[in-house]
């Protein structure tokens, strides 16, 4: 795998070996319409915005609903293609901005015979408050093994 932040307090990352190119994969993951199809979470919404192919820089909107309603502005902050994504979400609401944003969604490709290693990432080395949102890292990390059994799910119909 690339580099990446250690696992530690602050980052949290499951593995999963998907029978699939890495192309195909990334295709999925670059692709912010399909994100609701994989989220493993059940809060992702859909886009509030265009489904362009996502790239270095790209701004999409998300909605979210965890309880409430909500959106998220995100800003791909990593990018190689077919190899590495990752996005940073911050509310919309401006109000907001001081509470929580600034965490990092991230997913790594690896190719392997017969298919990828795929590694999703929380990592909340950036949020605002960490404390706050440490307590939720079980909880995520059962979430994004969900997200990979469901972008396996996507990628091998």
């Amino acid at each position: 795998m690339p580099d990446t932040p250690a696992e530690s307090r602050d980052v949290a990352s499951v593995e999963r070996f998907i029978p699939a190119p890495a192309s195909a994969i990334f295709d999925v993951l670059a692709d912010p319409s399909r994100h609701q199809e994989i989220d493993g979470s059940g809060t992702v919404r859909g886009t509030s915005e265009g489904s362009q192919r996502l790239a270095l820089g790209s701004k999409f909107g998300m909605s979210m609903k965890a309880g409430i309603s909500y959106s998220m502005a995100n800003t791909v902050v990593e990018f190689e293609n077919d190899r590495r994504i990752a996005w940073q979400p911050r509310p919309t609401l401006s109000f907001m901005r001081w509470l929580v944003g600034g965490r990092i969604w991230r997913y790594e490709l690896e190719p392997a015979d017969g298919g990828t290693l795929v590694r999703e990432s929380w990592d909340i080395s950036h949020e605002v408050h960490k404390s706050a949102v440490r307590p939720l890292r079980s909880k995520t990390i059962d979430a994004m093994t969900k997200t990979l059994e469901r972008l396996e799910q996507v990628v091998t119909k």
